[in-house]
């Protein structure tokens, strides 16, 4: 396997994920980190949201930030993300774990421009809050400058997926309860900066998570 391919684990590789357990990663996740290395030779990360559009990801920030430009510029980069799905509790510290899903992609980030820039921008706010790009007025051509949006091909050899679950690995039958606490996301309720109607991505956003009927 070439020291540049992804595809495979070194260790544990019953852990590994197959395409759809990486979009599905990617795409509940919202958050992950950028890292590069930059033109000095030292290591630069950053914690950003992403989204995925079907075969890529995409990133953005201010156009004026010079560490975008580096990446847009070619160098190449990893994407990873993390999601926490339980905590493990084992009868020894040792054995104590966390279930999770994570994702890493690595590629060279590519500058999405004119009106593909306008479309994924609305991929990437309905990735973040589904329905809401429907809600609001269109970008203008001042925001759009201003913007800098990324985006890195999901390719074969430039992904991996790994994914733990279930209880401990190992148990003792003289100790006490082992298991694993399930986690997961909610949303509170809304807090309101100005009086008005409650925009429906919020209100389905809000009833999704919280399993309420109405907010």
């Amino acid at each position: 396997m070439p020291a540049d391919d992804l595809s495979a684990l070194t260790r544990k590789p019953e852990r590994a994920g197959d395409r759809a357990l990486l979009d599905e990663v990617l795409d509940e996740a919202q958050v992950g980190v950028l890292s590069t290395v930059t033109d000095d030779g030292l290591p630069w990360s950053v914690p950003m949201l992403a989204a995925r559009d079907g075969d890529r990801l995409l990133v953005h920030g201010s156009s004026g930030a010079g560490a975008l430009r580096h990446v847009a510029a070619g160098a190449p980069v990893t994407f990873t993300a993390f999601v926490v799905d339980g905590l493990v509790v084992a009868d020894t510290l040792f054995d104590h774990s966390v279930n999770y899903r994570s994702a890493v992609v690595r590629g060279t980030l590519e500058p999405v421009v004119a009106d593909d820039a306008r479309r994924a921008l609305g991929v990437f706010s309905d990735a973040i809050l589904p329905g809401r790009s429907a809600e609001v007025r269109d970008h203008t051509p001042k925001e759009l400058s201003a913007t800098a949006i990324l985006a890195v091909p999901i390719a074969d050899g430039g992904w991996l997926v790994k994914v733990r679950a279930g209880g401990p690995g190992s148990a003792d039958d003289t100790a006490g309860w082992t298991g694993h606490i399930p986690t997961r996301l909610v949303y509170d309720e809304p807090v309101t900066e100005r009086d008005g109607e409650l925009p429906e991505s919020v209100a389905v956003l809000y009833r999704q998570k919280t399993n309420r009927s109405h907010p």
